[in-house]
């Protein structure tokens, strides 16, 4: 109808006269390697007190450097960073480009809530750190076989430096009890969490064996000598722990208030617990709602009698891969993924396949669930972003959350095509400048646009793989009530775990690492691929609303990935500044 071509496009004019009646100007056509050059100095500060995982992202010379504690590191670290503060707010005044400007926030945000977080730390807490998985990642960053091999030689000096075997090195060991222990004494500071230290304990030889096979296979020659001298070291660290800290260790998992709030806003979450409370219930309600009629379609058309959301997956999860077959599973999955995204048009894909492999062991401890590794960001030459999956472990008692078929849709959807894998290549290779590839990184926009990418699937999919999409986004809606009622004491552990096991239908095994995730390994992290992909929804709908049929939704998906990992109030002004006029210019060119 012309008609209502002409009021869309009047809507549409009116709407961007308001929002866009100053639209930012662009200036020079080498923004990126300006901005590149502050986020590299940016780099080389934090670099000086976690040069590990400055290197892994990307930047160079520090291969050989090792993490320093000592008594006074916090106190150094604050001052280091309230120095970068106000260093990057004079760069940012002096910045030019309004693109420059706004990557030099993004750095800026960063380092405040780092420093804030170190502030209250050093109020509030007994520093704690796990010197063997710090070891294991300095280790393992440089000995995988995407590293070139001239810098694998490197690891033979980082671990020479960890155990004092060089002048002016101490054993890091050392280093790490000497600042921890110069707070023991301090009234009135929060101990660790007594689970996290009994975990760690008990990941020890788990490391040593990994950092063991890395030499193995990767490692430069003459290793030995060191890896016996750290081996040793790591024995004394476990029992100096037992005896110094394991005592004095809080029952209590839950965090200081203003110290979980910050976790949350660190993750990118800009939401009180109360209202992701609030929020998420509701969510997981009208969820469960759907999956109580997708089971009894489930069960219809597999002949089941019983046709109960829960023992429909229950029975779904019977249908194991067969151990050996999981990898060739996963690819298939993904195979098949691809072929719906190109006949949608739902995004746009490389034509490379994906990298799947399996856990190793240390691995394994490190984070017992698939996950995704990406390669370094900064400088890539060539590196791939790698699916890890853990083992499928044996005996009754296995988790069986992800080795069954219906599962391989949504996971793959999650980790690979559209989610994590796409997101994170095509950054490598349409090109972010650095400041949106690392400073920028939250768990708000990666897991929500991973979880967004599931529902973008799900209506393709046979009924079996949309049960089980709901069955994980199910979990992301606990998720995001579960972890903020279990910091604030709203809900007990055993209830959790019960929610978890039975009406969200985990194995036992993936309940107890949800309820570690929300307690003692990342606790506020959990709440933000529920709180992300509801920002996502309602930014596509928005705009949606506005360019009615000159929305693209492919289009939009790629604008989405381009913009790298900015926060989600950027996300939203690059969508409003510069995809929605873009697009409203076809609502004028139809009408005419």
């Amino acid at each position: 109808m012309p008609g209502a071509h002409f009021v869309r496009s009047a809507v549409v004019a009116l709407f961007l006269a308001t929002l866009f009646a100053s639209p930012p100007a662009r200036a020079t056509a080498d923004w990126i390697e300006v901005s590149n050059a502050h986020t590299h100095w940016l780099l080389g500060r934090q670099a000086q007190f976690n040069p590990e995982y400055t290197a892994q992202q990307g930047y160079d010379g520090v291969d050989e450097d090792i993490t320093r504690f000592g008594p006074d590191r916090l106190t150094q670290l604050i001052a280091a960073r309230e120095a970068t503060v106000a260093e990057l707010e004079r760069r940012r005044d002096a910045a030019e480009d309004p693109r420059v400007r706004q990557d030099i926030e993004i750095m800026l945000a960063s380092v405040d809530r780092n420093l804030r977080s170190a502030r209250l730390n050093r109020e509030l807490t007994v520093p704690y750190v796990s010197v063997p998985r710090i070891v294991f990642f300095g280790l393992s960053g440089l000995l995988d076989p995407q590293v070139p091999e001239e810098r694998r030689t490197a690891a033979a000096v980082r671990l020479r430096r960890y155990v004092g075997a060089e002048p002016g090195y101490e054993p890091i060991t050392e280093d790490a009890r000497g600042m921890m222990a110069d707070r023991f004494e301090v009234d009135g500071l929060v101990w660790p969490y007594r689970v996290q230290v009994e975990q760690d304990l008990e990941n020890t030889p788990r490391f040593l064996a990994g950092i063991r096979q890395l030499f193995e296979t990767l490692g430069p020659a003459g290793y030995e000598a060191d890896l016996a001298t750290l081996e040793t070291q790591f024995e004394a660290w476990d029992e100096w722990v037992r005896s110094a800290i394991l005592p004095r260790a809080r029952d209590d998992y839950r965090l200081p208030e203003s110290l979980y709030a910050l976790s949350l806003e660190q993750f990118g979450v800009r939401a009180s617990p109360a209202s992701l409370i609030e929020d998420a219930t509701a969510a997981y309600a009208g969820i469960r709602n759907e999956m109580i009629v997708l089971a009894e379609l489930v069960a219809g058309e597999r002949g089941w009698e019983d046709d109960d959301y829960r023992a429909v997956i229950r029975q779904l999860k019977t249908e194991r891969f067969a151990d050996d077959n999981i990898l060739e599973a996963y690819h298939a999955a993904n195979d098949a993924l691809e072929t719906i995204i190109r006949r949608e048009d739902i995004v746009s894909i490389p034509p490379r396949d994906v990298s799947i492999r399996m856990k190793t062991p240390a691995e394994e401890a490190a984070l017992p669930a698939p996950s995704l590794q990406p390669p370094r960001l900064v400088g890539n030459t060539g590196e791939v972003v790698e699916f890890l999956l853990p083992s499928p472990g044996a005996g009754d008692d296995a988790p069986d959350d992800f080795i069954f078929e219906a599962t391989a849709w949504t996971l793959s959807a999650h980790e690979l095509r559209p989610g994590h894998e796409l997101q994170f290549s095509t950054m490598l290779e349409t090109g972010v400048s650095d400041a949106r590839a690392t400073f920028a990184f939250n768990s708000v926009n990666v897991e929500g646009w991973a979880l967004y990418a599931e529902a973008e699937i799900k209506p393709y999919l046979p009924l079996e793989g949309q049960l089980i999409g709901l069955q994980h986004r199910l979990m992301r809606a606990a998720r995001a009530f579960l972890d903020p009622m279990l910091n604030t004491g709203q809900v007990s552990i055993a209830e959790a775990r019960r929610i978890l096991v039975e009406e969200v239908v985990l194995s036992p095994h993936m309940a107890e690492m949800e309820i570690q995730r929300y307690t003692l390994q990342m606790p506020g992290q959990a709440t933000s691929y529920f709180y992300g992909y509801q920002l996502l929804q309602g930014l596509r709908t928005r705009t949606e609303i506005v360019l009615g049929d000159a929305f693209d939704r492919r289009a939009f998906h790629d604008f989405i990935l381009r913009q790298g990992l900015l926060p989600p109030a950027l996300i939203e002004r690059a969508v409003v500044e510069e995809f929605i006029p873009s697009r409203a210019v076809l609502v004028g060119r139809n009408t005419l």
